[in-house]
C-alpha cells in the first residue's frame, strides 16, 4: 500500500511559479513510477508529468514542456513538481499518483494511488 498527500497548491499571477510536493508512505517507494495528474472544471483528467522508479525516464504533456520539472528524493519518499511560467489554462485540481508499473499504468492513465489533490488557480 501507498499513501499520497499533496501540498504546495495555491493561488498564483500568470508568469509566477509554484511547487508541489507529494510525500508518500510506504517501505517500497523507490520501486514505484510517480506523477502528477490534473483536472480542470469541466474537463477531463490528464497526466502532466511522470517519472520511472528510477528517474531515468520521464514524460511531459506537450503544454507544460519547457515550464514544468518533476523530480523524486527518495530518501525523502518525495516526488515534487516545480511549475515556471505558469498559465490561467494550467488552473486545475493536480493529482499525485504512483504505480509499479510506469508504462502501461501511469502512462496509460490508471495508476493503483492517488493523493486527495491540491487546487492549484493562476489569475490573469
Amino acid at each position: 500500500q501507498v499513501q499520497l498527500v499533496e501540498s504546495g497548491g495555491g493561488l498564483v499571477q500568470a508568469g509566477g511559479s509554484l511547487r508541489l510536493s507529494c510525500a508518500a508512505s510506504g517501505r517500497t517507494f523507490s520501486i514505484y513510477g510517480l506523477g502528477w495528474f490534473r483536472q480542470a472544471p469541466g474537463k477531463e483528467r490528464e497526466l502532466v508529468t511522470a517519472i520511472s522508479w528510477n528517474g531515468g525516464s520521464t514524460y511531459y504533456v506537450d503544454s507544460v514542456k519547457g515550464r514544468f520539472t518533476i523530480s523524486r528524493d527518495s530518501a525523502k519518499n518525495t516526488v515534487y513538481l516545480q511549475m515556471n511560467i505558469l498559465k490561467p489554462e494550467d488552473t486545475a485540481v493536480y493529482y499525485c499518483a504512483a504505480d509499479q508499473n510506469y508504462r502501461i499504468k501511469l502512462l496509460g492513465g490508471t495508476p493503483a494511488y492517488w493523493g486527495q489533490g491540491t487546487q492549484v488557480t493562476v489569475s490573469s
